[in-house]
């Protein structure tokens, strides 16, 4: 186990209080200067997860309200709205110096009997044929400020291999398709609900950015102003994010300021097993005088 790889799932343990109530460490996830937005959401689903037995998520459904502080641990509350026949609810707050950075609603099913059909997953070629993350961050690493080399080239938990990678620097106009293979070797030894938290940790990556690629943008331009604004994700089947996912990513429209963005989860063997929705901030920055 890598120690990127550690360091998530001591993140995604989080620390009972009270009966409902929890504690996550902060620092740690994708980004240094603020909480990355998809481990509050695992963090927030771990939570849920704590008063809930024997039914597994089947959806969630979070709001960002403000930016996360990595210096301080986040409370999680949790509000146990119903425990149905076969659905329980959960609503969960995360607070930081007394306010909300998020709210989120998690749904948890029984696995009733249905009827089943899914989508093709899309052809692309295997995990293997294109470059890791990694080598693509030092492929740019002369263009980033030296104070912020440490924080582009520090090792992350999850593999990611971009099958479309566009340079970040000066990124051309281009489809809104967006696709990634990622995988988290650590995960062959976690439990389902575990699985889960990477996910949605994961699910978080990339997403936003689809909506940029039409217009010739990228976080590294110095252009926009952004931010996630919600964060909704479904589990359809049982994952084992030891072995590589497609994370197949579009966005069919930005305006006013937001772009909105979707994402199916693949199986390596072409089985989806997670659907992902989000909305985000995508506004012109302000330009310093």
């Amino acid at each position: 186990m890598t120690e990127a790889e550690r360091v998530l799932l001591d993140l995604l343990t989080i620390e009972r209080l009270e009966v409902d109530l929890f504690r996550g460490t902060g620092s740690g996830g994708e980004t240094p200067t603020r909480i990355f937005g998809g481990q509050v959401i695992a963090q927030a689903l771990a939570a849920a997860y704590r008063t809930v037995e024997g039914r597994p998520c089947h959806s969630l459904h979070a709001y960002f309200i403000r930016a996360g502080d990595p210096s301080i641990p986040v409370i999680y509350q949790v509000d146990r709205a119903r425990d149905g026949g076969s659905l329980t609810t959960r609503r969960v707050v995360a607070i930081q110096h007394g306010k909300q950075i998020l709210n989120m609603s998690a749904s948890f099913h029984v696995q009733d009997e249905g009827w089943d059909h899914q989508h093709v997953m899309p052809h692309t070629k295997a995990p293997e044929f294109h470059p890791a993350r990694e080598e693509l961050r030092n492929k740019y690493v002369d263009l980033v400020p030296e104070k912020l080399r440490g924080g582009l080239l520090r090792e992350r938990p999850i593999e990611v291999r971009e099958v479309d990678h566009l340079n970040p620097f000066t990124p051309q106009k281009t489809d809104d398709r967006n696709q990634i293979w990622f995988r988290m070797k650590a995960a062959a030894d976690v439990d389902q609900i575990t699985q889960h938290l990477i996910l949605a940790y994961a699910s978080d990556m990339y997403l936003m950015s689809s909506g940029m690629r039409p217009h010739g943008l990228s976080w590294f331009t110095g252009e926009v102003n952004g931010a996630s604004l919600d964060h909704a994700l479904w589990f359809h089947a049982p994952v084992q994010l030891k072995n590589w996912h497609l994370y197949s990513m579009d966005s069919p429209w930005s305006g006013q300021g937001r772009n909105f963005n979707r994402g199916s989860v693949y199986s390596e063997d072409g089985t989806l097993v997670a659907s992902v929705a989000q909305e985000g901030l995508m506004r012109k920055a302000r330009r310093k005088p």
